[in-house]
């Protein structure tokens, strides 16, 4: 299992992608979820993206079908103590097809029949929700019509590392083996944070994004 992508809940429409493009990233596509109640807007490095995701769509959020992701409850709630991130992983490999955490399997309506999404069982509302689609890649290996911009001025090309500070993460935590988790590290702390590094650090600099965003880039 890899990293294949992690949402941050924002205001509607993320207003807080301009702070990101300001710092010089280039935006890739935006899209809808039919039936889940969101959209999102999205930033491509070559392997992983990140997704700002808000709340387009109440009722359907609140549905039967969606609401046991807490997808509404991530995105409404003011409560410091819900973490604002989703996290998704992929195969690492082709011989990688299987999730490695207690799941339960959920099908949205915008994904193609033969298509699910494994989402960890009984996580709780103070850690991201861990989720896992199989049929996930690479973004610089996706074939040519669907390519995203991957070239960003200030340089940043891939992701090496990743760590989600989780308060009181000793205590409680879904996931039940981190030695699956490949560069991603949790942390306990205070608040809810993400940091990510690119390329190694190898620019030897640092972008704190907060408070618009929760996270700080290394590059």
């Amino acid at each position: 299992m890899e990293v294949d992508h992690i949402f941050i809940c924002t205001q509607y429409g993320a207003p807080e992608a301009e702070v990101l493009k300001a710092f010089g990233l280039t935006e890739g596509s935006s899209n809808k979820h039919p039936g889940q109640g969101t959209e999102n807007r999205r930033f491509f490095f070559k392997n992983l993206f990140i997704e700002l995701l808000w709340l387009e769509n109440q009722e359907e959020a609140m549905s039967n079908l969606t609401s046991p992701t807490m997808l509404y409850d991530r995105l409404t709630s003011k409560n410091v103590n819900i973490s604002p991130f989703g996290i998704c992983f992929r195969p690492k490999n082709s011989e990688d097809k299987t999730v490695k955490f207690p799941s339960w399997n959920y099908k949205p309506i915008y994904l193609p029949n033969n298509f699910e999404v494994k989402v960890a069982e009984n996580t709780l509302l103070s850690e991201p929700m861990w989720f896992f689609l199989s049929f996930a890649s690479r973004p610089d290996n996706a074939p040519q019509e669907k390519r995203q911009p991957l070239i960003h001025s200030n340089g940043l090309s891939e992701v090496t590392s990743i760590e989600v500070t989780i308060p009181n993460s000793n205590k409680n935590f879904t996931l039940p083996d981190q030695q699956q988790l490949g560069m991603l590290k949790i942390n306990d702390g205070t608040e809810h944070i993400l940091e990510i590094t690119f390329d190694n650090g190898k620019q030897n600099l640092i972008h704190d994004f907060r408070p618009t965003l929760p996270i700080i880039f290394k590059y």
